[in-house]
């Protein structure tokens, strides 16, 4: 049974260890620097553990060893990383340290924060028969703070989360999302009494003997979010290629609703894209009631049909088969209809001038689709865009009742996938590229 917790709590650096080297018995040595009593928790520098541990690497590019160490570029600005290490840890650099160390070495990381928790726990209590808890930290910045604080990224003998969810506060609310980061706060703390260029590497957080357990415990991995709920997971230009190139056409939507708000957002994104002679050549049809979109894709399969017909002499059989295509504009719950209207366009008297001014404001108008299916992907949603409002525009005016003037330049399904789309591999750009 854990004791009572005590009236206050303590901060007390543990000073006078020596230089640490490899194979140093950090064990050991902090149990012979400071008089430990159950229920104390260590807040260990992981730059000692590294040292100790044999992660002191020569490297005469940083850079490099940055690249070696990191999973995932997470964000740039200049020469600052933030990556993903294989710990999973965000940060910059990966961890990689040149400060306090011989010039043309840097320190890494330890290989796995939570083993040596475990082992500097279990050594202590091998020396003193004491319990205690030993959390490992590390220097990062914070997204949205400036400055830079202690969190752990490895921990043994405490739960590094402190669950309020389903208690009440103090006005007999239940919370339901409160959920305390207590390693982190513990190693914040910690800091408050070590010194990074007084060589201070250890503290002592006395007074909460109650959050000491027998067992080891899960170590920090708890503490690590979880991509999928990560919504900060990339930096801005990460974000954008991102967006870009994990957009996928979807052709089998769920049955749940697409909310307008949400294509009112994507729309709003759709119009900022370039257009010739600050003209705005966009217009988006939101066909939101099953009736309208219904209206719609029946008179249009009916001029389809006419088309394979009377102009390529198909017959029925060969007709439904080609018809069938269109079937992923009818399964999606919400359709957007992109038109493109020449307000603004320069008159030519020539052909070539004349269709050369349309073919910009085409361009344009692809632009802006593009927006719009990306900022679709960003909120969640699937799209395919399709083609065959172009080939019977007069049928697409008439049974929307647009302006004779407004060109419709496909049709955009809009739903959340039923499926997770299959992963594209990235494509080599030389192939598409011609240097002079």
């Amino acid at each position: 049974m854990n004791p009572a917790p005590a009236p206050g709590l303590q901060l007390l650096p543990v000073e006078g260890l020596p230089e640490i080297e490899r194979d140093a018995d950090l064990g050991a040595l902090i149990a012979k620097a400071v008089e430990l009593r159950h229920g104390d928790i260590l807040v260990v520098t992981s730059k000692i553990v590294s040292k100790a541990e044999g992660r002191l690497v020569h490297a005469a590019d940083r850079e490099a060893a940055i690249d070696a160490e990191a999973v995932r570029v997470v964000a740039r600005r200049g020469r600052t990383r933030i990556v993903q290490n294989r710990q999973g840890l965000v940060l910059a650099a990966a961890g990689v340290d040149a400060s306090n160390t011989a010039p043309g070495t840097v320190l890494l990381l330890p290989l796995d924060p939570d083993a040596s928790a475990r082992a500097i726990r279990a050594r202590i209590r091998e020396l003193t028969g004491r319990q205690v808890a030993v959390i490992v930290t590390d220097t990062f910045g914070r997204a949205w703070r400036t400055g830079l604080t202690d969190v752990a990224i490895g921990a043994a003998g405490l739960d590094v989360l402190l669950d309020h969810r389903g208690t009440r506060d103090s006005h007999g609310n239940e919370l339901s999302m409160t959920v305390t980061a207590i390693a982190d706060e513990l190693a914040a703390a910690g800091d408050l009494v070590k010194g990074k260029a007084t060589g201070t590497p250890v503290a002592v957080v006395r007074g909460l003997a109650e959050r000491v357990s027998e067992a080891d415990g899960a170590g920090s991995g708890p503490l690590i979010r979880p991509l999928e709920e990560d919504m900060f997971r990339l930096g801005t230009s990460e974000a954008v290629r991102a967006a870009v190139t994990l957009r996928r056409t979807v052709r089998e939507f769920s049955d749940e609703p697409v909310h307008p708000e949400a294509v009112r957002r994507a729309v709003a994104a759709a119009v900022t894209a370039p257009a010739p002679h600050h003209t705005t050549p966009w217009r988006f049809v939101l066909l939101e009631s099953a009736a309208a979109r219904t209206a719609l894709l029946d008179a249009m399969l009916a001029a389809w049909q006419r088309d394979l017909r009377e102009l390529d002499g198909w017959d029925e059989q060969r007709i439904a088969r080609r018809t069938a295509r269109g079937d992923v504009l009818r399964r999606a719950p919400y359709l957007v209809v992109p038109c493109l209207v020449m307000e603004g366009s320069h008159a030519y008297p020539d052909p070539r001038r004349a269709a050369a001014e349309r073919e910009m404001f085409t361009v344009a108008i692809g632009a802006a689709v593009q927006n719009l299916l990306v900022t679709l992907s960003g909120e969640g949603y699937g799209t395919a865009w399709v083609s065959s409002t172009m080939f019977c525009r007069d049928t697409v005016r008439e049974v929307l009742d647009l302006p004779s003037h407004w060109d419709p330049m496909g049709a955009v399904a809009v739903g959340r996938p039923a499926t997770v789309p299959p992963e594209r591999g990235e494509r080599d750009a030389s192939g598409f590229v011609v240097v002079r």
